[in-house]
């Protein structure tokens, strides 16, 4: 029995390939000649074309082999030939009958009619086109009939029957590194509607997507279309909320790396591309970073080391990493190493509320740039902990930005929240006591100090996106505090971005990111749970738990005596707080007494002379009578 895998695979190699394309081109040409005497005579070649036939066809041939090898015919890849390929072919078939007319003339040859010419131009090119681009065309038939054949194929359609969306398709027919089975299209543009892209139809309109679904068993969606916007995104997931189906998105960038395999570059749709705006894209800091040596505190949470991995990217001399918890810094430690083997990285143990520890540190490191992100940040144990949150919040800031100031550092950030805000909450407060602090040290001192303040900040530990996505991996429920509780939102390049740029941009003591509009938290719940292929209030339900303690309905940037803010960087505003009161060191010393007495509600009442905005929600009884009602109707959300 033959082995037809070894014929294959010496067909593949070059050396034997190009010359029996050649070959085979050769034959093509022969042949095309001697069937255009035949079409043009109706069958019988008159005599006289027969005695010259033979010299015609050597000429024919030398001129179509030099005329591929001029435009690398014999260097064709049978299965990635595209547009630009086929104008090869057209283009060498015209040089190769240019040759040929003049070959006739100079060797004074009796050349056949004109007409016959034309014909086997026309035959010949359209036969090695044919050989060039048939095999593509077998090749995506054999794929398709098998992915649609196989137990584990998984049906899908792409979104966007443009550019992005055709390459997505001939991308995913080469690699064999998925399932897909490509039923067809979908594209906003109605006009393209029942056209055909790459051999697959163009089914609907996107916001057919739900009867496309159920209609053709879709089980996987591919978004390709770039820059989709946020707001289109939540319609497709609110429109398919019902459907089991899940979603995959090309990035924006696709458009731009064009060498890359699409398929590679296709990745789950996120929480981040639900953010109800465009997120902001600072520019890089690195000339001010560079050779600096950076201290920060909260060294192994979310921000603090998103912060430390963009300084060293950055380019710093050194960085101090600074957390009293030891296993998540020690982890956070290596994993810098690893990806900045060359750099100077240096791991301190150290609680913040600990003001002899941290000015011993500071002398011995001597910072230059510092940046405070240890906190704690969770509303509902701080609620229950009043006092260990002005220890840590108030108290260890004090420390870190005192330290600072002694030791002679360049730049202080202190990492803010918008819950400190009207706050509703010890932790919110504290925060907004912190921001005080730094405003009164920044008065008279040579040390740039600055606050920056933001929202929630996408996927960090302790936000609602990991606990959703864990509630949905077990099977639910997912719980949701309130139907219309709101946050601002952000991405944690954005937060570090917005950190980087108000230490190095020396804009104001205040800085915040212009956030857009706040994203409803159950739109969120119910658009991850619908990215994961399930259908909200069936396959997971919903669950209203009720506002926590200290939290509110929506949150704030700023506060009526801030709304005089001037405009920064990009989208960065600039507000400028009003002073402390006169006696703001002698409360805060009482505030700290208090925390390390223990006394609740001493603290409590030193935070509200502090924060005259700061009030403790009531939960009156219309919003937890709202809360039980939507409970109620879990089954339909």
């Amino acid at each position: 029995m033959p082995d037809f895998k070894g014929i294959v695979r010496r067909l593949r190699s070059s050396w034997l390939r190009r010359p029996l394309v050649l070959t085979v081109d050769a034959s093509i040409a022969a042949l095309s000649l001697f069937a255009s005497l035949l079409l043009r005579f109706e069958g019988e070649i008159p005599e006289r074309w027969l005695v010259g036939l033979f010299s015609l066809t050597v000429l024919l041939v030398a001129c179509r082999v030099v005329s591929g090898m001029i435009f690398q015919l014999h260097r064709w890849s049978f299965l990635l030939s595209g547009l630009t390929d086929g104008a090869r072919v057209a283009v060498s078939g015209l040089l190769g009958t240019g040759l040929f007319m003049s070959g006739i003339y100079l060797l004074r040859l009796d050349g056949p009619p004109r007409s016959v010419v034309v014909l086997e131009l026309l035959l010949s090119t359209a036969m090695m086109t044919a050989l060039r681009f048939l095999p593509r065309l077998a090749w995506v038939y054999r794929v398709d009939r098998t992915r649609a054949r196989r137990s584990e194929s998984i049906r899908a359609v792409i979104i966007g029957a443009g550019v992005a969306g055709e390459a997505l398709l001939r991308d995913l027919r080469r690699s064999d590194e998925h399932s897909y089975h490509i039923v067809g299209f979908l594209d906003d543009d109605n006009s393209k509607v029942g056209s055909i892209v790459g051999g697959k139809p163009v089914l609907g309109v996107v916001d057919a997507l739900p009867e496309i679904v159920e209609r053709y068993s879709i089980a996987k969606v591919l978004i390709a279309i770039p820059r989709l916007s946020a707001a289109r995104i939540r319609e497709i997931l609110t429109q398919c909320t019902d459907l089991q189906v899940r979603f995959k998105i090309l990035p924006v960038s696709f458009v731009y790396l064009q060498e890359q395999g699409t398929s590679g570059l296709l990745q789950d749709l996120t929480p981040e591309d639900l953010l109800p705006r465009e997120p902001v894209r600072f520019a890089s800091e690195s000339k001010a970073i560079a050779g600096r040596v950076a201290l920060v505190t909260g060294a192994a949470g979310s921000i603090g080391s998103e912060i430390c991995r963009q300084l060293l990217q950055g380019g710093v001399s050194r960085l101090v990493m600074v957390d009293i918890n030891e296993n998540g810094l020690h982890d956070q430690y290596h994993r810098l190493r690893r990806s900045h083997p060359s750099a100077t990285v240096d791991c301190e143990i150290g609680d913040i509320r600990e003001e002899t520890r941290m000015t011993t540190l500071f002398t011995e490191v001597r910072p230059q740039d510092v940046f405070h992100a240890a906190a704690h940040k969770h509303v509902p144990l701080m609620e229950a902990a009043p006092c260990e949150s002005v220890k840590n919040n108030v108290l260890g800031t004090r420390n870190v930005a005192r330290a600072s100031l002694a030791a002679g550092v360049a730049r202080f950030v202190f990492i803010s929240t918008d819950k400190a805000v009207r706050p509703s909450s010890v932790m919110g407060a504290t925060k907004r006591v912190g921001e005080m602090l730094v405003q009164t040290l920044a008065k008279g001192a040579r040390t740039y100090f600055c606050t920056v303040r933001f929202g929630n900040v996408l996927a960090s530990a302790g936000s609602v996106v990991p606990l959703f996505r864990e509630q949905i991996t077990s099977g639910g429920p997912v719980t949701v505090t309130h139907p219309e509780v709101r946050r601002y939102f952000m991405t944690i390049d954005e937060a570090v971005g917005l950190v980087l740029k108000a230490a190095y941009g020396n804009f104001g003591h205040l800085c915040i990111l212009e956030m857009g509009e706040q994203l409803r938290i159950l739109d969120l719940a119910r658009h991850m749970i619908t990215m994961s292929g399930q259908v909200p209030g069936m396959d997971i339900p919903i669950v209203f738990t009720g506002l926590r303690p200290g939290e509110k309905l929506y949150e704030e940037l700023l506060t009526d005596v801030e709304a005089s803010t001037r405009r920064a960087d990009q989208r960065i505003l600039i507000a400028d707080p009003p002073p402390p009161a006169v006696d703001f060191d002698s409360k805060i010393d009482a505030l700290i007494q208090a925390a390390r007495n223990e006394d609740r509600t001493r603290s409590l009442a030193l935070l509200n002379e502090l924060v005259p905005t700061y009030r403790r929600p009531s939960h009156d009884t219309e919003s937890l009578a709202a809360g039980s009602r939507a409970d109620r109707e879990t089954s339909s959300v």
